[in-house]
């Protein structure tokens, strides 16, 4: 499955502000950033994450998924306490 794919199909289901993926083979990385995460559990937030997925797992186009997800403000502070380098 397509970096662009996932990231499109994940932010029109949980109507996400920002999203990120990264591959390495079928191993997926994805920073998700919604309002959509405001006082949810990080199992419930994972499992937001996993349920669009889930046709792309059960086929084997995405073997692993690696999950950060964050609120805007959350965000925010990640990035001002961790900057891209």
């Amino acid at each position: 499955m397509e970096i662009k794919q996932i990231e499109q199909l994940l932010t029109e289901q949980l109507h996400l502000a920002e999203v990120r993926v990264t591959a390495e083979g079928s191993h997926y990385a994805v920073i998700a950033v919604g309002d959509c995460f405001t006082d949810v559990s990080r199992v419930k937030q994972q499992q937001m994450i996993y349920a669009p997925l889930m046709a792309a797992i059960a086929d084997g186009s995405i073997h692993a998924v690696s999950i950060k997800t964050f609120t805007p403000q959350q965000w925010r502070r990640e990035k001002l306490l961790n900057p891209p380098m």
